[in-house]
């Protein structure tokens, strides 16, 4: 679910400063392995000292990751300015999909992300708070419509949900090399539909 993020756990990259280090410590998580590189090898890989590295990135950890501070504030936003009248499930369908779509281009890169952020033993700890960051803008935001408390019941289950669906469609999406994302989204979203109804 990371955005360049804009996943992003989902998103949509953006040609950066970022960007660029990301790609370069992509070809060496690709190379040597995760937990083979160090920060020092990305820093002399993209051309900057370690210490420059460090303003964009916080660990070695964040770099997969993207901007996914920038997208989850962007989704958040979005999801504040949906109308009341739009149903719950509609407001996150059409927000999710608008978080992970890919400009031209953009898919190679966003493959090797996911795929290194949900498959790599060392990534999985640093992942979980990250996914708990995305859950918690769409858990906000159910218990703005449900009209409870943010640690409602209600409103943890559909962060969870929302989770899960998006975590699927990804696994699904890197399963299959022809897949389109935002199609297999869109077809994991309507499990999300019946489970909120037409709340």
């Amino acid at each position: 679910m990371v955005h360049e993020p804009r996943p992003g756990v989902f998103g949509r990259p953006r040609t950066t400063t970022h960007d660029a280090i990301e790609s370069r410590a992509l070809d060496l998580f690709d190379e040597r392995g995760f937990e083979q590189t160090t920060v020092d090898d990305v820093a002399a890989a993209a051309g900057i000292s370690r210490r420059t590295l460090f303003r964009y990135f916080s660990s070695k950890n964040d770099i997969p990751w993207g901007r996914f501070a920038d997208g989850l504030a962007e989704l958040e936003r979005r999801l504040e300015a949906s109308p009341t009248d739009v149903p719950l499930w509609r407001a996150l369908h059409e927000a999710i999909l608008d978080f992970n779509e890919l400009p031209p281009g953009a898919e190679v890169q966003h493959r090797r992300r996911m795929r290194l952020l949900l498959e790599t033993p060392a990534l999985q700890a640093h992942s979980a708070l990250m996914y708990a960051e995305w859950r918690g803008v769409v858990q906000r935001f159910a218990a703005r419509r449900y009209d409870v408390p943010a640690d409602h019941v209600r409103a943890v289950v559909v962060g969870h949900a929302a989770l899960a669906v998006s975590l699927a469609a990804y696994e699904a999406w890197l399963a299959q090399d022809d897949a389109d994302l935002v199609e297999v989204l869109d077809e994991a979203l309507a499990a999300l539909r019946e489970h909120l109804g037409a709340v």
